[in-house]
């Protein structure tokens, strides 16, 4: 049966082409009878599988991975009144066991400070055991009433990293946050995701939190995804649930925490900054194929070809790559175009002429075609895939420096927002932000930022014209 090889939507309609992407390059199928609720494609799990082992690699180097239950009593959920006020119109709750009403109604966690602290509680007792620095990967439930959106904006987030630190002291806390920061930015490197780094405003911090720090990507219509979030978040919990340490002089001490969270967005991000108009962009790092190989059949020597396409499969495997044959009944073209849809970093083509010459030929997935000797095929296949990453990193950038623009007037900051973002001066009063929000029709999202392509500066609010400085302003998913 031939590859159905209709033309997506230009990615200039980004809207369009992200749910024809899904699934066409089989990352989610969307017609699961809950709304805000999708399942995954095998394809678009090795996705997420291939980048959550880089970010358990990163997490694991000070980290210990555990796993806390979904389930969390009223009782417990409802002792931190700052954080559920944040939460209440989200909250799932499970009310029956079979036909018997639960005594105490059980929330599933749309985050889960509320499961963990309980528990810590009982864990920490000297200051021998901090810093405790824990993390999960799991399943949290939030009762979204804005439009959902598979990746972004969701019921059942389905891969939510969380950690939960423990410390001493607040400086110890806040030099955690930093931490985390990045551990976060080393996390977007390696999946090539360029982001920009602010603290929310303070109305805008996480429930419960000191401050929140926070990591964007700019999407190809301009508006802003939260990609990561780091919460300072004091001795607020701490005090709540009693999570107290024996210090060195035998006295009892409030601890302070830290958590930060990394969820599917992530994915998201990595379909969005990357894709084009033939589908996926993968870098080889999270592509879960990352190099197919097609068979070119002439004539009579197709067992000739196809033991030859067998042989590179496994030379290739041995030296640590994922790699598949595409041998199916198939056009050559039809077969691209399969894999190029997909994101498959790197297509290896090999005939009779290949073998002849002793080559095969090998084109990216952005198009760059070599001819490379079959001796050295390893190694030429490493340096390909080195610059194809690189490559993609440098587009993804320029990409999101286009879609920043400095302005210095309310009219100035409208136009901006038509394409992109806008880094504005603010005075950092509450006032003015609503009186941007109000004219602009978005709103200030975070200052003290933190990317290598805004200067920051200080200059007259915009609003106001008082003492400001740097902020960013977006239309946010």
């Amino acid at each position: 049966m031939e590859e159905d090889t209709g033309a997506i939507p230009r990615k200039e309609d980004f809207s369009s082409w992200y749910n024809e992407i899904l699934w066409r390059a089989e990352i989610m199928d969307v017609r699961y009878p809950v709304k805000g609720l999708y399942v995954w494609y095998p394809h678009g799990f090795g996705i997420r599988k291939r980048a959550y082992a880089i970010l358990r690699e990163i997490m694991d180097r000070d980290h210990a991975e555990t796993m806390f239950p979904l389930l969390i009593p009223k009782t417990e959920f409802m002792k931190e009144a700052e954080h559920i006020k944040g939460f209440e119109d989200e909250v799932y709750w499970v009310t029956h066991g079979g036909r018997t009403e639960l005594d105490v109604p059980l929330a599933l966690r749309p985050t889960s400070e509320t499961a963990i602290y309980p528990m810590y509680s009982l864990w920490i007792r000297s200051h021998t055991d901090l810093p405790l620095k824990l993390y999960q990967i799991v399943n949290t439930f939030r009762y979204e009433t804005k439009h959902t959106r598979p990746l972004i904006r969701l019921r059942e987030i389905t891969s939510f990293k969380e950690a939960h630190t423990v410390h001493a002291t607040r400086e110890e806390a806040e030099a955690q946050v930093e931490a985390a920061i990045r551990l976060y930015r080393e996390f977007y490197d390696r999946i090539r995701v360029p982001v920009i780094v602010s603290r929310r405003p303070a109305w805008d911090r996480f429930p419960g939190a000191d401050y929140t720090v926070a990591l964007d990507t700019i999407m190809p219509d301009g508006k802003t995804l939260q990609i990561g979030t780091v919460h300072m978040l004091g001795d607020h919990f701490s005090r709540t649930y009693e999570i107290t340490y024996e210090d060195v002089n035998g006295e009892q001490q409030y601890a302070y925490q830290t958590c930060y969270g990394i969820s599917e967005r992530s994915i998201a991000a990595v379909i969005s900054v990357h894709g084009d108009d033939k589908g996926l962009v993968l870098p080889p790092e999270v592509a879960p194929i990352e190099i197919v190989i097609v068979p070119i059949i002439v004539g009579k020597r197709r067992d000739e070809v196809i033991s030859a396409a067998r042989a590179l499969e496994l030379e290739l495997r041995d030296a640590g790559y994922t790699v598949k044959v595409d041998d199916r009944d198939m056009r050559p073209g039809a077969k691209y175009y399969h894999w190029e849809m997909r994101g498959v970093p790197l297509r290896i083509e090999i005939g009779p002429r290949d073998i002849d010459a002793n080559t095969v030929v090998a084109v990216s997935r952005t198009g760059r075609k070599t001819t490379l000797d079959r001796r050295g095929v390893v190694e030429g296949i490493h340096s390909i895939l080195a610059e194809f990453g690189e490559e993609i990193s440098e587009v993804a950038r320029r990409a999101m420096a286009d879609r920043i623009t400095t302005t210095s007037s309310l009219e100035e900051t409208a136009e901006a927002l038509k394409t992109g973002v806008a880094v504005v001066h603010w005075c950092g009063s509450r006032e003015c932000a609503e009186k941007i929000e109000a004219v602009v029709d978005a709103g200030i999202i975070g200052s003290e930022i933190h990317s290598g392509l805004i200067t920051v500066s200080d200059g007259p609010c915009i609003a106001c014209g008082s003492k400001g400085t740097s902020a960013l302003v977006a239309r946010t998913y």
